[in-house]
């Protein structure tokens, strides 16, 4: 047994000693310490082999690697469109949409963003006018008749051709879409007709008295007239209880994410800027003398303003034609007086105050009839007031230069003449008085005023004529200032009201009758007309006909209904419409 143990153990010692080293262990506590070898006890010295193995390779301890954060994904808008809403809107909409990351939903309680009609915040405000051709003779209709007219009730709407048929709506797509989110789905039998924008005016025009339209309002001409619904004025500064109007809202809970793009000004997007809005009111013959003087003697110099005054100080431009020389030495008023060399009193120009005037026109032929002296002194006066003046001067470069005015960022250039004399009424290089029609500087400042401001005006003192048709060549030299450039021309110098016409995008009216005069041996000579023109930003949108009737030779009051028809049909006719 003895020598069996012993030999068991000389095999286990022998093997041992073939055994290959053990591996290196790196030290994990310190990083960059040096790795120590640990070597296995041999009982007996180890035989050195022919052949020494190569170490293994010491590990080095890696940090793990850290856990990235998570990123969250944003999450789209979820954005709800009203489907009612016109092509135009829709696409600003989407417009301003598109930058914003968004899904579409048809469920509008989920969305994070509502676009429709009347929601808290406005993003659009769009007023519309309810319009018929020019020379239609109604000038009002009830909310309750359009309201009729939508719903296909016959007899709606009759006033505007007076007669049974119910005239016919003429509207371009994307208004009557907008039409119908204020009242709803027409009815099949109400008479609407689809046009083009560009058709609107034309189509209309051609089914007078049977035709009627709507349209925004800074798409308004002066071809349409505007008619008061429930007798508001949407030409009005002040716009209040006016049912042709839409607005369009936005809300939810990522509203302001969406007006932020949309409006970055915060400012909703509107066609009817009061802040752009100007009336310019145009008038005809002033002279205060003869039997109109001796009335504002015996019931005061304001007495001839109590009826047409609150219309003369609304305008924010009134322009007064004032024919007359104010003279120190003027003597009494004589009502039965036919002398024809005129002045007034100083004190009447209390009525040019009180009636709001802003820019005075002197192209008349009575402005030298008490002497430069006169005259100059009339000037220095105007110019103490603050009141331009053209159409006459100190001299003949004054008289003949047009002068600029600008409101509410509209400007108006207003330039004048008098061709027929006399001629010591005619301004010269010393001498004052109304400017002489020399048409080729007119034109040639027209073509330069064009591009200068917005609205080039020329006035006439033309020859005067008795009846409401305009001459051939009074056409011919009116036509020729909307050729050089003018905008609107106006014929000051009318004692009778005459005819008017759209010529080349202008506005003409050849003759708007007496203001403040004491002729009264005439129906012509006793009516009154007088021109509101609305311009909104820039553009002339609207004229408005005014009517009145001269009573004790002195004083324009407001006509009867069947006055004012009589009027505008003689003026239409003599307009050949």
């Amino acid at each position: 047994m003895k020598k069996h143990f012993l030999g068991l153990m000389l095999i286990a010692l022998f093997l041992a000693a073939c055994a290959a080293p053990r591996e290196s262990v790196s030290t994990p506590a310190i990083a960059e310490q040096t790795p120590v070898m640990v070597e296995a006890a041999a009982a007996t010295p180890t035989p050195t082999p022919s052949h020494t193995p190569s170490a293994t390779p010491t590990e080095t301890l890696i940090p793990p690697t850290p856990t990235p954060t998570a990123t969250l994904t944003p999450v789209p808008l979820r954005a709800w469109i009203d489907p009612a809403l016109p092509d135009d809107v829709r696409s600003l909409v989407d417009g301003a949409l598109d930058k914003l990351d968004v899904l579409y939903t048809h469920t509008a309680d989920q969305a994070d963003v509502r676009v429709g009609a009347d929601l808290s915040h406005t993003i659009l405000h769009r007023t519309y006018a309810l319009v018929v051709p020019f020379p239609t003779l109604v000038d009002e209709v009830s909310w309750a008749d359009v309201r009729s007219f939508w719903a296909g009730e016959e007899g709606a709407l009759t006033a505007i051709s007076r007669t049974s048929q119910t005239p016919t709506l003429y509207i371009a797509v994307d208004d009557l879409d907008m039409m119908k989110l204020l009242l709803g789905e027409p009815a099949e039998e109400a008479p609407i007709e689809v046009a083009a924008r560009g058709e609107l005016s034309d189509s209309a025009w051609n089914a007078r008295p049977h035709a009627w339209a709507i349209v925004p309002f800074d798409r308004l001409k002066p071809q349409w007239k505007v008619l008061h619904i429930d007798g508001v004025n949407v030409l009005e500064r002040e716009l209040t209880d006016y049912p042709l109007a839409s607005r369009i809202g936005v809300e939810g809970s990522a509203a302001d994410e969406f007006l932020a793009v949309l409006l970055p000004d915060g400012e909703p997007l509107i066609n009817r800027d009061e802040s752009r809005m100007t009336s310019l009111i145009m008038t005809g013959v002033t002279a205060m003398v003869r039997a109109m003087a001796h009335e504002m003697e015996v019931h005061g110099v304001l007495y001839p303003a109590e009826y047409v005054g609150p219309l003369l100080r609304s305008g924010d431009i009134t322009h007064i034609s004032n024919e007359i020389p104010f003279a120190a030495n003027c003597p009494p008023p004589d009502r039965a007086s036919k002398s024809l060399v005129f002045c007034s009193d100083p004190k009447y120009i209390e009525l040019m105050r009180e009636v709001g005037t802003d820019v005075v026109e002197l192209t008349g032929n009575h402005f030298q009839d008490y002497g430069s002296e006169a005259t100059l002194m009339t000037l220095e006066m105007y110019k103490e007031e603050g009141w331009p003046y053209f159409g006459g001067g100190a001299n003949l470069e004054e008289a003949r230069r047009p002068i600029t005015m600008t409101h509410n960022g509209n400007t108006f250039s207003f330039m004048g003449c008098n061709p027929v004399g006399p001629h010591y009424a005619w301004a010269t290089e010393d001498r004052p008085g109304a400017a002489p029609c020399d048409y080729e500087y007119m034109y040639a400042e027209l073509e330069r005023l064009k591009d200068e401001v917005d609205v080039p005006i020329v006035t006439w003192q033309y020859w005067e004529f008795y009846h409401y048709r305009p001459t051939p060549q009074q056409q011919a030299d009116f036509r020729a200032m909307v050729n050089a450039g003018a905008k609107i021309v106006s014929g000051s110098q009318a004692h009778h009201p005459q005819a008017i016409e759209f010529y080349d995008g202008a506005f003409i009216h050849y003759g708007l009758s007496n203001l403040f005069f004491d002729q009264m041996w005439s129906l012509g000579t006793r009516q009154v007309v007088i021109d509101r023109h609305t311009i909104h930003k820039g553009r002339h949108l609207s004229t408005e006909l005014f009517t009145y009737m001269i009573e004790n030779w002195s004083q324009p009051r407001p006509t009867t209904d069947q006055e004012r028809e009589e009027l505008l049909i003689a003026v239409f006719g003599a307009s050949d419409w």
